[in-house]
């Protein structure tokens, strides 16, 4: 395809949706690392294991969606302006943010962390001297690495895998719209779901014990295997509209698959400790990595499927929320933190707190969109574009009161 036919090529609005859904959704997910488990920078005096089941049921694949989507958007990109321009841009539009982040986003989250982990009770700036001066001392088991991108790693591998992908275009040049047109006839049948699940499945066996999740990006190479497999298939299949048109005949398939390798993890995961831990038992772990690699790659699936259904259309909401989402996604993990950890004392019953949370969450994070489309000097810094600044504020006039 030229870069004229990709212009006037339809777009895939609904794409635009899902990443629109898939971001907000993140906002609910990180609400909910506050009161699991699980391993997170500030803890409820109520978590429990309560709600992981609700949590696991996007777990496995709302990132991967992310990142397919990114691919998606980028081999499109890369399809109008040329593969240096294409770096350039997107250098800026993603290390801008991260630096700032990790310096004025972050460090808030951190805070809060060795407040309520270590007791510390210097000031802001006496831990903000310490930040960035590469302090290490904080340490109760291991140490927290300072500074640190903390949840805008997504943002960084975002950038790995661009720089990737440009290497990879100019190296194949017209061959790769070759292999994007052989790959997406073959994801056809039966294929579409066995064959990536495949992929992720034996980097699920291989890896994942080996190389446990760090997003450190230097040695995350079972992320990496998962991530970067998913951005350069997105960045694939952009422009091969049959392939999304085949999801759609299997959107209900894929959902009850989806729906069953939840069902068996959770009662995988459920299995007493005593159980667990014998012989028989551990013959079921392989199986179980196959199912959970099955569950990263059925709910794409499903999502796509439902999404090229019922979400391919254009509206001045979703001119507006693809632009927003991602300073969204910039500033709602530290609001969640920061939110929580001032309202701890107040020691509201979860199930009051936890909206609580959300909606000050989504409220003071769009309140910071629309800061930052109006300040100029503040767009770069939150990955907004002049053009998208203008995109929001024209989308807002059209939008019904």
């Amino acid at each position: 395809m030229t870069r004229n036919a990709a212009a006037t090529a339809p777009r895939l609005y609904f794409l635009d949706w899902i990443r629109i859904f898939a971001f907000i959704l993140l906002v609910f997910y990180h609400t909910g690392m506050y009161y699991v488990t699980w391993d997170f920078h500030i803890k409820s005096p109520f978590a429990s294991d309560a709600i992981e089941p609700l949590m696991m049921l996007s777990s496995p694949w709302r990132l991967g969606l992310l990142f397919m989507i990114s691919g998606v958007a980028s081999a499109f990109m890369l399809q109008k302006i040329r593969i240096g321009a294409f770096i350039g841009q997107r250098s800026k539009r993603l290390l801008i943010p991260l630096i700032f982040g990790m310096i004025v986003i972050v460090p808030p989250q951190s805070y809060c962390q060795v407040i309520e982990a270590l007791g510390y009770q210097g000031s802001y700036a006496d831990f903000m001297r310490l930040y960035l001066s590469g302090y290490h001392g904080f340490c109760k088991g291991e140490c927290l690495l300072l500074p640190t991108w903390n949840h805008l790693w997504f943002v960084a591998y975002l950038w790995f895998y661009t720089l990737l992908l440009a290497a990879i275009v100019a190296v194949s040049g017209a061959r790769f719209e070759r292999m994007s047109a052989t790959l997406a006839r073959r994801l056809s049948g039966w294929k579409i779901i066995v064959l990536p699940w495949l992929v992720l499945a034996a980097a699920r066996q291989l890896l994942m014990l080996r190389f446990p999740t760090t997003h450190a990006l230097v040695d995350d190479w079972y992320s990496h295997a998962n991530f970067f497999f998913l951005f350069l298939l997105g960045a694939m299949l952009a422009r091969q509209r049959d392939f999304w048109a085949r999801l759609e005949p299997l959107r209900w398939h894929s959902l009850a698959t989806a729906l069953s390798c939840w069902a068996a993890l959770e009662i995988f995961y459920s299995v007493p400790e005593a159980l667990a831990a014998s012989e028989a038992f551990q013959h079921w772990r392989p199986v179980m990595r196959a199912v959970y690699a099955l569950a990263q790659w059925s709910p794409i699936l499903a999502a796509c499927g439902f999404g090229h259904r019922h979400l391919q259309f254009d509206s001045a909401a979703r001119r507006y929320l693809t632009q927003a989402v991602f300073p969204v996604y910039i500033v709602h993990q530290t609001l969640i933190i920061c939110i929580a950890h001032a309202i701890q004392p107040v020691r509201l019953a979860p199930v009051v707190e936890a909206p609580v949370l959300i909606l000050l969450t989504l409220t003071l994070s769009f309140g910071v969109v629309e800061i930052v489309r109006r300040v100029r000097p503040l767009q770069p810094l939150f990955g907004v574009a002049r053009s998208d600044a203008s995109a929001m504020a024209t989308a807002r006039q059209l939008a019904p009161a």
